[in-house]
Parts: C-alpha cells; sequence; structure tokens
C-alpha cells in the first residue's frame, strides 16, 4: 500500500506525539527527582540511578523496531508505547510517595516504574522516528525535524509551568494526581494526533508472503553489517555522549572559575539553550531554502557542527585557563548553536540513512541508533562530572580540572565529524552485499 507523503499538517501532528512524550518524561526525569531529593530527603544518587535506568532500558530499541518493521504499521506501537510510558509516569509517582513510608518497596516500584518509562520511549520514539523518516520528502527532513523536537521541548516547558503552578501546595495526593492527570491527557493526545496519520489500510507486508521475515538476531546483524549504518551508531554514540557530559559540570564550572551565583549559572544554561534553538532553526531554514548549495546539506551541517562544538568547548579550556576575563557567555551561546545545528543535521541524516537502507530493516536501524544516543545519555552526565572529580584530585586546580573534561569533550567531537564524513548513504533501497551475505549468527551481544 502507498500512501501520501506527510504533509505540514501532519508532520505537526507528529510533533504532538513528540510533544506528549516530552510531558510524560519532563515530570519523571526532573519534578520528581526534586521531589525525592528535597521533600523527601532522600540521597540525589536515588534519582540520577533511576534516571539511568530508563536510558539503559531503551537498549531494547532495535528489537522493538524489528517489531514494527515484522508488521509493517507503526502506530500500533506508537499508541503502546505511550500506553505503557503513562502506566510508568503514573507508577513513578505512586512509587515517590511510597518511599515516604516503605524505602524498599517504594524504591522497587520506582525501578519498575522507570524500566516501564524506558519501554514506553522506546517503542513511541523509534517508531515515530520511522514514520518521519518514510513519509517525509527529503528536502523537509530537516524542517521536519526541528518542528518535531521544538514542540517537545514545548512539551517540556507548558508541563514544568503548569505542573508547577497545580504543586503548590505540595502534597503526596497532590502529586499522584497532578502526574495522573499528565499522564493521562498525554496519552489521548497523542492517541488523537496520531490516528489515520500513517493510514487506516492494511500495508504491504514487510517480506513476500513465501519468506517469512528473519529473526531478530539476523536483521540486526544485517544492519550492523551495512558499514554506513555502523559507522553512524558510533557515530551517535560518540557525538552524544560529548554532548551530554557538559550537562553536569558547565553550571559548577562558571559557578567555581567565574564566580557566577545559582541564578546567574542558571541563566547561561538559559543562553546555551536558546542558543541550541538558534542552530536548529538555523539549519531548518537553509535545508529549506538553499537545499542545493553547501547550506543545504545535512551532512555538511553534521561535520560542521560537531567541529565548531570541538572549538566551542576548547575555547572552554581557554577560559579556564585565563578566568573571570573571558567572554564566558560567548562561548557557552557558541556551543549552543553548533550543539543545535549538528544535533538537527544528525536527525535528519538519520531519517535519510533509514528510508534509503534497504527496505523492512527501517524499525531496526533508528532503533541501533536510538538505543546508541540512550545509552550515551545515560552514561554521559555520569561520566562528565566523575571524570571532574578524578581530574580535581588528579590536578589539584578545579579550574583544570574542568578544563580537561571541556578538551576530552572536544576531541569526541572531533573524532565524530571524521565518522560523519566518511558515511555515505545508500542511494537505492536495494539490499547490500553485506546485507544478504552476513551470517545472522555472528553479532556479538544480541
Amino acid at each position: 500500500m502507498t500512501h501520501k507523503p506527510l504533509s505540514w499538517l501532519g508532520i505537526a501532528r507528529l510533533g504532538l506525539v513528540q510533544m506528549s512524550l516530552g510531558a510524560i518524561v519532563v515530570l519523571t526525569t526532573s519534578t520528581l527527582n526534586r521531589v525525592m531529593v528535597v521533600e523527601l530527603a532522600l540521597p540525589a544518587m536515588l534519582p540520577g540511578v533511576l534516571v539511568a535506568i530508563h536510558y539503559m532500558v531503551q537498549v531494547l530499541r532495535p528489537r522493538l523496531g524489528y517489531g514494527s518493521d515484522v508488521g509493517g504499521r507503526r502506530t500500533p506501537w506508537i499508541i503502546g508505547g505511550m500506553a505503557v510510558l503513562a502506566c510508568g509516569g503514573i507508577a513513578a509517582s505512586c512509587a515517590t510517595i511510597l518511599m515516604s513510608a516503605y524505602i524498599v518497596l517504594g524504591t522497587l516500584l520506582a525501578v519498575v516504574a522507570f524500566c516501564l518509562i524506558g519501554l514506553g520511549v522506546g517503542a513511541a520514539g523509534t517508531s515515530l522516528l520511522v514514520l518521519l523518516a518514510k513519509r517525509v520528502i527529503p528536502e523537509r527532513r530537516a524542517p521536519a525535524a526541528t518542528i518535531v523536537w521544538l514542540m517537545m521541548i514545548g512539551g517540556f516547558i507548558i508541563t514544568a509551568t503548569a505542573a508547577g503552578h497545580l504543586l503548590d501546595p505540595f502534597s503526596p495526593a497532590r502529586l499522584v494526581a497532578v502526574t495522573s492527570g499528565v499522564s493521562l491527557l498525554a496519552f489521548i493526545t497523542a492517541w488523537l494526533a496520531i490516528r489515520n496519520v500513517e493510514g487506516s489500510g492494511i500495508p504491504a507486508p514487510a517480506a513476500p508472503a513465501d519468506e517469512p521475515a528473519p529473526p531478530f538476531r539476523q536483521a540486526l546483524a544485517q544492519v550492523w553489517a551495512d558499514p554506513d549504518a555502523r559507522r553512524f551508531t558510533i557515530f551517535v554514540f560518540i557525538s552524544m555522549l560529548a554532548y551530554s557530559a557538559q550537562d553536569l559540570i558547565l553550571e559548577p564550572f562558571a559557578g567555581i572559575v567565574f564566580g557566577y551565583t545559582p541564578g546567574e549559572s542558571t541563566r547561561l544554561a538559559g543562553l546555551q539553550h536558546g542558543g541550541v534553538l538558534a542552530g536548529m532553526l538555523l539549519v531548518a531554514l537553509c535545508a529549506g531554502v538553499a537545499r542545493k548549495s553547501w547550506l543545504g546539506s545535512l551532512k555538511n551541517w553534521t561535520i560542521f557542527g560537531c567541529i565548531a562544538s570541538g572549538l566551542a568547548l576548547m575555547s572552554l579550556v581557554v577560559a579556564g585557563a585565563v578566568g573571570p576575563t573571558w567572554p564566558l557567555k560567548v562561548s557557552v551561546f557558541t556551543l549552543g548553536v553548533f550543539n543545535g545545528a549538528f544535533s538537527i543535521a544528525a536527525i535528519g541524516s538519520m531519517m535519510r540513512l533509514a528510508s534509503d537502507g534497504p527496505k523492512a530493516r527501517e524499525g531496526v536501524r533508528m532503533g541501533l541508533w536510538g538505543a546508541a544516543q540512550a545509552v550515551a545519555f545515560g552514561l554521559g552526565g555520569m561520566a562528565g562530572a566523575g571524570a571532574s572529580d578524578i581530574a580535581r584530585l588528579l590536578l589539584g586546580s578545579q579550574a583544570a580540572a574542568y578544563a580537561s573534561v571541556f578538551f576530552v569533550e572536544g576531541l569526541l567531537f572531533f573524532f565524530a565529524a571524521v565518522l560523519a564524513s566518511r558515511i555515505t548513504p545508500a542511494k537505492s533501497a536495494e539490499p547490500r552485499k553485506a546485507d544478504t551475505d552476513f551470517p545472522g549468527g555472528h553479532m556479538v551481544g544480541t
């Protein structure tokens, strides 16, 4: 069955799904985090481990994508994933309150809840990206990715603001009610938004009737045998590791080296996020208006964005040596701009690679890249903070410790640029030789 390319309205409807997904995630990874640490006076490590669990569960993304490949439709996986995510969000709020009286029982329930959150995000997010990749025409991919991600950020902002007002004055019952209300509203919004976007007809089967779909291990091995898919997986992991490792150290760096107050460092983080938004919009505009020139190439923006992000991090290394006279805000805003530019270009490239590769493997490919991103985010924050602590012990200087971590992150971005430059998407939907000759049983770790 053939479907028409998505219109801008259809893209916006998928953005509503991503916004709904973000609304639940921000409550569970931010609001509940604060409640555990402040109101319940629990160790900060506990919510940190729970958030890491929700990332690590997403290593199942390739298997979830494979399931949607075999069925041939993405909508059931998006709706099902949102349902699991909503249940996980509600369970997480209940677990948080249970911890106040029964810490062990509450923690066990929280582990289950965050596993559900990771599964829900993996199932819905992977299939949503595949649907975008399959149904958005090439010249709209960067603007489409920008629209969808900006709507997700909008979901973060709207939910955080509304929940902040509704949670005052705080009480356990109010926390469960607000979280449950947001989760249910997000699920209903996503369900209404996705209806009939993919089409109501019966799709063409993923493989001929006399040729059953290969087992998951073989399908994953076929994808991994593709040099571009394998290289892009490593690129996603390295670039997202560098991207996320700065999260937990940038504000402490500004406070210790530049004497910023908590309010000033928070505004600095806001300036960085504003730069990310500007970078996303810049790439979307160039890809839409100047798509036949250098400025319209997603690959060029991915490479340039990584190199420029690395250079911006090197400027922070210099800032650590120079001290308060360095224009820190300029460095941080520049870092944000090129972080946003490379990330939105990489998402557009991801959509192209998924749709250009062998058919009936889009979900596995997208799932593999989503898993690499999730693991990188799960490790990045802890690795950045841990590395700065170790460097401080070895170097005896906080400024030098932070500078050394920024230096390593910059090198990771340079390496990611090299990987991106070597990726050449297939121009044909036909399977490559590696896809047919690679033995499925040799895939490690599946």
